[in-house]
């Protein structure tokens, strides 16, 4: 196995190239990642565009007159991480974010019982009977209390919900004394299902070019892993190549959001064979095998999910065979199908309803799994299908897509290849794309419509 660690990159970011069957061009190094201090002072003005360019329109369109977010350490709600300063990290002990619309150009008021002002983002409540201590325990609760009281909201929102882990973040311990602590004021708890989901869904256009960069360090990564930089056929196992994609993220300085994987296809092996329960943990890649990697990483607070193709040639080939390639074009014309589809205003199931029925229209096999992506790799929003729930998703699938938002299309299609004596090829697909505020669909980058070769 062939790996070079090049750890003078730092956090460099790598220009993205696809290898072709002549020389590929040699790696140009793009801009660096800003340095640590100054992705802070990044994200920590993308939270404040945030509270104020959504939440108010979120809450007002949800009818939330009070929004609480209850964590403590170690137990946080899913939507804490993003309403909290990238430099905070965990709660401290209980911290109970208090969101309070008070109408019109006054905005929502941010309240902070326990925890920190996040940068002077929110007001922090000390406890004026203990010399200014950190509130907790009983006082905690009954400082909440006279915040209600104060404020008398007509709703107060909680984020319980059996359908949306986003939307289900407060623990039912926490729900017992706050209950316990409202007393009549129960009677306008309300639960907050899309107020949460669609916040973390959202996305800045100032996120945009920094995205745009991390797409670009995962294409060249792939490009390098499916290359005779990485692997020498015979030697080099699908192992070896996820292990050199993990100590290269590393190396870098970014993190993953999962670990990535490396599966092989070829002649002498069903397509049913392909799915992650059924391919051995480590093989030895071979010439004329058929490459596949599903690939994220995580910087700046997002994250990014990437599947793509190689081919390792045979002696005397330049490029993969005429097969192969007609199935990754049938993949390709998937992710047209759902540009097509995915608009502003329907739901994850009408969209994966449409994109079957065009599909079998086309005369193309295969399915569709696509998600959104944002905060979290598996992001808030619509699903649109699983990999194994083609009929629609009760629930998750029935949220509607909405302008500004990011998603992972991720789809493969189950082409016959007759130079594998028509033995189907799974080609899976998956790249990440924007819902623009103008309701189009593009790519963050491009996508993929050639095989990475490994000579």
């Amino acid at each position: 196995m062939k790996i070079v660690i090049r750890a003078a990159l730092g956090l460099s970011l790598l220009a993205a190239t696809l290898s072709h069957a002549v020389a590929a061009p040699a790696i140009v190094m793009p801009p660096k990642l800003p340095p640590l201090r100054e992705q802070d002072t990044i994200r920590q003005e993308w939270l404040k565009q945030r509270l104020e360019r959504f939440l108010p329109t979120l809450m007002r369109r949800h009818g939330v007159s009070m929004w609480l977010v209850i964590n403590r350490e170690y137990n946080e709600d899913p939507v804490f991480r993003s309403l909290i300063s990238p430099s905070v990290m965990f709660a401290r002990r209980r911290t109970i974010l208090v969101f309070f619309d008070r109408g019109g150009a006054k905005g929502v008021e941010r309240l902070a019982l326990g925890g920190g002002t996040n940068g002077g983002l929110y007001e922090m409540y000390r406890d004026p009977d203990n010399a200014g201590r950190e509130i907790m325990g009983d006082s905690q609760w009954q400082t909440l209390r006279k915040v209600i009281e104060q404020r008398q909201p007509s709703t107060i929102a909680i984020d319980v919900s059996h359908t949306h882990a986003f939307s289900d973040g407060l623990s039912a311990g926490e729900r017992e004394q706050l209950e316990s602590a409202l007393g009549p004021w129960t009677s306008k708890i309300v639960r907050a299902e899309n107020l949460p989901l669609e916040y973390i869904s959202l996305r800045l256009p100032e996120m945009e070019p920094h995205y745009v960069a991390m797409m670009k360090t995962v294409h060249a990564l792939i490009a390098r892993a499916f290359s005779d930089e990485v692997i020498t056929p015979g030697k080099t196992t699908s192992k070896d190549v996820e292990w050199w994609l993990r100590q290269s993220v590393n190396d870098l300085g970014l993190g993953e959001w999962f670990p990535p994987t490396v599966s092989v296809q070829r002649p002498d092996r069903k397509a049913t064979e392909f799915a992650a329960t059924a391919r051995p943990d480590a093989e030895v890649i071979q010439r004329g095998d058929h490459l596949h990697v599903d690939f994220g990483i995580y910087a700046m607070g997002l994250a990014t999910d990437t599947q793509h193709v190689g081919y390792v040639l045979k002696e005397g080939e330049t490029d993969a065979p005429a097969g192969l390639q007609k199935a990754l074009a049938n993949s390709n014309r998937m992710q047209d199908i759902a540009f097509e589809e995915m608009r502003p205003g329907r739901t994850g199931n009408e969209v994966l309803a449409s994109m079957l029925a065009q599909m079998k229209k086309e005369g193309i096999e295969g399915s569709m799994y696509s998600h959104p992506i944002n905060d979290y790799g598996h992001g808030a929003g619509p699903l649109i299908g699983l990999w194994d729930r083609q009929e629609g998703v009760p629930g998750r699938g029935d949220v509607m897509l909405l302008p500004s938002t990011w998603f992972s299309i991720e789809l493969q299609a189950s082409t016959p290849i007759p130079e594998w004596g028509g033995q189907k090829l799974r080609s899976a697909q998956e790249e990440d794309a924007i819902l623009g505020p103008d309701g189009k669909m593009r790519w963050v980058l491009n996508r993929q419509t050639r095989y990475h070769l490994v000579k």
